[in-house]
Parts: structure tokens; C-alpha cells; sequence
């Protein structure tokens, strides 16, 4: 069934193109809220707003707080540089601003937010399971996106597409998991500990299946429309 659909879809590519089109301005949108929200509310470096209420007994410890900054801004960067990956005018009409930006992703993500994100991980709220969750995520972020890296050195365009997508998905886990938390936060009683452990599986696992979901049915489009 989900496999029919997904061909249904490529056969109709006006249909498709306007998903695309619609799906891409809904992402944008709720990305560069929330991206926005997140800089602006904490541009102020001040120690009680936002998430920092949660930490106040690791704003003393100050590789934690310079790992949280780092982050925070770094990661925007992430976002917006690595969503310009997917365009496929950028590619072809511009392939020098992709291969720049694609550097501007690659490097943030092993350079520079790889060793504040693991310091982050290691003082996470909501205990050993959000700890395990945000030691996961890490990992596989900094080893597909590495991996993706290499693909591309030696060639290998479709790994590189494939490890880039599975990069993406782990760095939107940055908007995932805030928007999980407004969900569970506003609609369930859930004390904010309970909250914070699930959306440290929340934010990326859901994000990881899609991902795949992605790869497998746009390699069989490709396998289909070759044979």
C-alpha cells in the first residue's frame, strides 16, 4: 500500500512538486520560528530564561555553559546550511555556493558542535535514559556526517545523498524535540523531568525511521525507473 502510494506519486510530478513545494514552507516556517525563538530568547546570556531554568546547577560549571552557547547558535547554522543541501537548482545552477555550504555543515557539525553536544550529553536532564539517548544521537550524527564526507571524496554519490539525509534528520532533531516538548509540555501533565527524557528519544528516532523511509523508497524509484 505505502509502496503504491509512493510510486503514485512519482508518476504525478506536478502533484508532487507542489507537496514538495507546501511541505517545504510549512518546515521552513515552523524551523525558523523556533530557530528565532531559541537565539533571540537566549542572545540575553542571561541564566533564567528558557531551558536554563531546568539547569541552574550546572551554570557554574563553565565548559557546560560555553558547550550550551556554542551549540545553541552553532546549530542554526547547521540547520539552514544543511536544508540547502537538498536543492537540487543549488546543485546544478550553483555548485560552488553547494559545495561551500556543504563544507559550512560538514565542519560545524565535526569541528564544532560534536565535542560541546557530547558535554551537553553527558549533564542531560532526565537521567541514564536521556543521557544514552543524546550519546546516540551524537554519535550517529557526527559518524554519518563524517561518512558522507568521505563518500563524497571518493565519489560515492549515492552514499553521500543517503548520509547526508540521515545527517539532516539527526540535525533537525533540534526542531523535533522543541517540538515535542511544546506538545507534551501544553497538552499532558507530565512533570518536566519525564517530558525532557522523552523527547530525547523523540527528537531523533522518529526522525532516523522517516529518514530511511526516504532512502529506501527513493532508491526503489530508482531502481524502477532504471529497469
Amino acid at each position: 500500500m505505502l509502496g503504491d502510494l509512493f510510486y503514485f506519486l512519482a508518476m504525478n510530478k506536478t502533484l508532487v512538486y507542489t507537496l514538495q513545494v507546501f511541505f517545504v514552507y510549512l518546515v521552513l516556517t515552523i524551523a525558523s520560528f523556533l530557530m528565532f525563538r531559541m537565539v533571540y530568547l537566549y542572545s540575553s546570556f542571561e541564566g533564567n530564561v528558557g531551558f536554563l531554568q531546568q539547569k541552574q546547577e550546572y551554570l557554574p560549571i563553565t565548559i557546560w555553559k560555553l558547550s550550551f552557547y556554542i551549540h545553541v547558535f552553532s546549530s542554526s547554522f547547521c540547520l539552514l546550511a544543511g536544508f540547502s543541501q537538498f536543492s537540487s537548482t543549488l546543485l546544478k545552477e550553483f555548485p560552488k555556493a553547494h559545495r561551500i555550504l556543504g563544507r559550512i555543515y560538514v565542519y560545524n557539525i565535526l569541528f564544532v558542535n560534536f565535542i560541546p553536544a557530547m558535554i551537553m550529553a553527558y549533564y542531560a536532564n532526565g537521567g541514564v535514559p536521556s543521557k544514552i539517548a543524546f550519546f546516540i544521537l551524537n554519535f550517529l550524527w557526527f559518524g554519518f556526517t563524517l561518512r558522507s564526507l568521505i563518500a563524497i571524496k571518493n565519489k560515492n554519490i549515492v552514499l553521500h545523498k543517503n548520509d547526508m539525509i540521515r545527517s539532516y534528520a539527526l540535525t533537525f532533531s533540534a526542531i523535533t524535540l522543541r517540538t515535542w516538548n511544546l506538545i507534551l509540555g501544553n497538552f499532558t501533565e507530565l512533570d518536566p523531568t519525564t517530558i525532557y527524557m522523552m523527547n530525547a528519544w523523540l527528537g531523533f528516532v522518529p526522525n532516523l525511521i522517516i529518514a530511511e523511509l526516504i532512502i529506501y523508497y527513493k532508491n526503489r524509484l530508482l531502481r524502477r525507473s532504471s529497469s
